[in-house]
């Protein structure tokens, strides 16, 4: 069996680490390129424990010392850079047109894994729960941010009451989620790296007895700890940058299906947002739709001419 990189050692043991241990795992977490070359003493003043707890945060994730930690932390840091000076090297003497073959076809794959490995009992289960709560909060940080920007955005057109963590600090993502319920539910977004922030929004909601849904990449993620529903799509690395496409086609598919089961609250939701636009003219000055070749915008001058007796072709 292969043995597990320093960052899984560290998502695994997660839930059940001490405070201080936490605080440290955040760190390198965030931080792996610069923590790789810090002491101890100065990881731990940097995160306010002791030197010594940093020594034995090493030893408790199975490393004989400080050294060992250190060494394996540098050693993963520079496998990531391996990677994709790899991925440099395979795609360096390909045409444009090659890339895009290359990358959206590997794209494609992911989609069809993501259909084959999905769990269609959490899918149903993930669907009851995020109608059946009384507020839906969405976390999703780093690059699976967009993601749940756009997942809150949908949400919001199906029900009310959703809230999305936008926060860089631990702090105030727990001040955001401080009335979180048994009556709520969170949806946890995260792909490797892993967001530790993420996990401790996971870990909080998990104490507060609130439902619990994740979106992540497979059985091994540590944010399936804290849920029993987990719907996995897989992302893999293309470049420097991560393929969330079969992510956000979950994400799709969640939101088509929670249409479908209140068709006529949407269908509501959606005439009154138009009558909003339509009265307070949202679109009239940042978008112009053609009719006949004339730009709308015209339209109320026109009529206003036509009112009055006016012809433009006489003038």
């Amino acid at each position: 069996m292969e043995e597990k990189d320093i960052i899984s050692r560290m998502n695994d043991r997660f839930m059940k680490m001490s405070k201080g241990h936490k605080a440290i795992a955040s760190f390198i977490s965030d931080h792996y390129d610069e923590a790789a070359f810090l002491t101890a003493a100065k990881i731990g003043s940097t995160v306010g424990v002791s030197e010594s707890t940093v020594v034995r945060f090493a030893t408790a994730l199975g490393y004989e010392g400080y050294p060992e930690f250190q060494k394996a932390l540098a050693d993963w840091v520079q496998s990531k850079l391996n990677r994709v000076q790899k991925i440099g090297t395979k795609y360096k003497n390909n045409s444009q047109s090659e890339v895009i073959h290359s990358v959206l076809s590997a794209d494609i794959e992911k989609i069809n894994d993501t259909i084959t490995n999905l769990d269609p009992n959490a899918f149903s289960d993930a669907v009851d729960i995020i109608l059946n709560a009384e507020t839906v909060y969405v976390c999703g940080l780093r690059s699976c941010e967009p993601l749940a920007d756009f997942l809150q955005f949908y949400l919001n057109m199906i029900r009310g009451n959703v809230i999305l963590l936008k926060t860089t600090s631990v702090t105030e993502m727990f001040e955001q989620m401080i009335r979180i319920s048994e009556r709520d539910c969170i949806i946890g977004i995260s792909f490797p790296r892993y967001s530790m922030r993420t996990l401790k929004a996971m870990e909080f909601a998990k104490d507060r007895r609130a439902k619990i849904i994740t979106i992540t990449d497979s059985i091994h993620s540590p944010m399936n700890l804290y849920s029993s529903c987990n719907l996995l799509a897989r992302s893999d690395m293309v470049s420097i940058v991560d393929s969330l496409v079969a992510p956000l086609s979950l994400i799709n598919a969640l939101v088509v299906a929670l249409c479908l089961k209140v068709p006529d609250s949407v269908k509501g939701n959606l005439e009154t947002l138009e009558t909003v636009w339509n009265n307070y003219q949202v679109y009239l000055n940042d978008e112009i739709n053609f009719i006949d070749e004339e730009p709308m915008l015209n339209y109320p001058l026109m009529k206003l001419k036509e009112a009055e007796g006016g012809n433009t072709d006489n003038e």
